[in-house]
């Protein structure tokens, strides 16, 4: 076997030229399409134009050109079958034994904000596909090529043995597989939408690989990091690392969590997470008080952890996380003098994210889980209120700094893991109750760790209180205002409590959980 004629139709042209000039020299016959026959002809490499192989002229505007059997029986023979041989004989049909296709660009046609429904449905490919899949099924034979990235190995393979090894064929249609399966999950989500049918029969999902992690959660576990073909900049998969060691499966899972903290908020904000909870959360007129009041919120838990900040960070900031261990730090930017004092620590990870919108300006996204043996999927929870949409249950109405407070530990709070309890004063975070299997419990924990910050504090809930117990440890603490979603058989219980100890409440009759 050896590689003789080869098919060669691109839409993306990196490295084609220098490609098909490599296969020329080595006496391959080369076959072409439209544009990349006119490039491989004005660069002096000979070509065969497609219409000469068929006998029959490209028309409907190029829709019809290899969808013919010259080339698909040229691409589907088995060259060791008899029948085959006589059959391609008999009709004095050719074979074909090198496919080099990439498909129209329908993901860069569909991220054009003013993409029109016509110019997407243009941008699918049919005849690609087809040759790229009788390639890859015939890969006992024929070699196909999908990424520009392969194309030096098979070079230095022809140039050695005249063809590529079964081993390379084998890896190749793989990968074209899963290059046209990608292409055709893109196309049926892209048409499920528009017919406002994002959760079909049938759901397939693509992502591109960024990177192959060490490990995952834990050091037996394989792991590797992925992104959706058109995800939105300002987040985890579109961000630049400027500085420190590779991410890690838990890094970015804490960055992620951090980073859709810090969205909730529009003025300055500083975020500091620990295991995907809160530890530390802080407001300011800038970015560097909003760090104070994070770090002051929690000084022990934020050691080691991930800190997220919705605004440049400057030498100012940048002095104070250089004093403690931190994993990443992650910011729309760093100024130069920053970026010159963060980077004398050797480990830290920064960051860059780019600007990003808040999080009430965003629409929800697709979340899939897996479970054994399947998966369930979810909107992404973007729900935002303010204090409009506020019910007061209570004899005594909240006051204007209450209310700021309570607004600030509702966006926070729903980013808890469930059950979740969480004090706020001044801006900040001062008590966080995270992941407790009872409400009174969560709240037992976020106000031990408030302690005496606890008193004027108020209390934000993810989920309705099931009994008054919670709101009676809240009167002990010294709380004087609590938001919650209401909606359980004895809220009259919580507010009877919350009457008795002059306590305003507010429900919101949206419930935060999170697992």
């Amino acid at each position: 076997m050896a590689i003789r004629r080869a098919l060669i139709s691109v839409s993306d042209k990196t490295g084609i030229v220098e490609f098909s000039r490599e296969l020329a020299a080595l006496g391959v016959q080369i076959i072409s399409t439209g544009g990349t026959a006119s490039l491989l002809e004005k660069e002096g490499v000979p070509v065969i134009g497609i219409s000469d192989v068929t006998g029959f002229p490209e028309i409907l505007d190029g829709r019809v050109k290899t969808l013919h059997p010259a080339v698909h029986s040229g691409l589907l023979a088995i060259r060791d079958n008899a029948g085959h041989q006589q059959a391609m004989k008999e009709l004095g049909l050719d074979y074909i034994d090198l496919v080099v296709v990439n498909l129209y660009p329908f993901a860069a046609t569909i991220a054009k904000p003013d993409v029109t429904y016509e110019d997407a449905i243009e941008n699918i490919d049919i005849g690609g596909p087809t040759m790229l899949r009788s390639a890859a099924k015939n890969h006992a034979f024929v070699t196909v090529v999908v990424d520009s990235a392969d194309y030096a190995g098979i070079i230095e393979e022809v140039k050695a043995g005249g063809d590529t090894s079964l081993e390379t064929r084998k890896r190749l249609a793989a990968k074209v597989f899963r290059h046209t399966g990608a292409y055709d999950a893109l196309i049926s989500d892209y048409l499920s939408k528009l017919q406002g049918d994002p959760l079909p029969e049938r759901l397939t999902v693509t992502y591109e690989k960024v990177q192959d992690l060490r490990y995952g959660e834990n050091p037996h576990q394989k792991a590797a990091f992925y992104r959706k073909p058109l995800a939105a900049e300002g987040n985890i998969t579109t961000a630049e690392q400027l500085h420190g060691k590779e991410l890690s499966y838990n890094n970015i899972n804490d960055a992620n969590a951090a980073l859709a903290i810090v969205k909730e908020f529009d003025e300055p904000a500083v975020v500091a997470v620990k295991h995907m909870n809160p530890c530390g959360v802080g407001i300011g007129a800038t970015i560097h008080e909003a760090y104070e009041k994070a770090y002051n919120a929690d000084q022990t838990s934020i050691f080691g952890g991930i800190v997220a900040a919705n605004r440049t960070i400057g030498a100012d900031t940048a002095q104070l996380l250089s004093e403690i261990f931190l994993e990443i730090v992650l910011a729309p930017d760093f100024t130069p003098e920053a970026l010159e004092i963060l980077t004398k620590k050797k480990n830290i990870r920064l960051l860059k994210l780019g600007e990003f919108q808040a999080a009430r300006e965003r629409q929800p996204e697709w979340l899939v889980t897996g479970i054994e043996g399947g998966m369930v999927v979810q909107e992404s929870d973007v729900h935002s209120l303010t204090a409009e949409d506020l019910t007061v249950v209570t004899d005594r109405q909240p006051t204007e700094e209450e209310l700021k407070q309570l607004l600030f530990g509702w966006k926070v709070v729903k980013h808890v893991k469930s059950n979740a309890i969480l004090l706020a004063a001044d801006n900040m975070t001062v008590g966080v109750g995270a992941g407790q299997m009872n409400r009174v419990g969560a709240a037992r924990i976020a106000i031990e760790q408030a302690g005496e910050k606890a008193k004027g504090a108020v209390l934000a809930s993810d989920a309705f209180f099931p009994m008054g117990d919670t709101l009676e440890l809240a009167a002990k603490a010294g709380i004087t205002a609590v938001i919650q979603p209401g909606g359980s058989v004895r809220d009259a219980e919580s507010i009877a409590v919350a009457n008795a100890n002059n306590i305003a409440m507010v429900v919101t009759g949206v419930r935060h959980f999170k697992h």
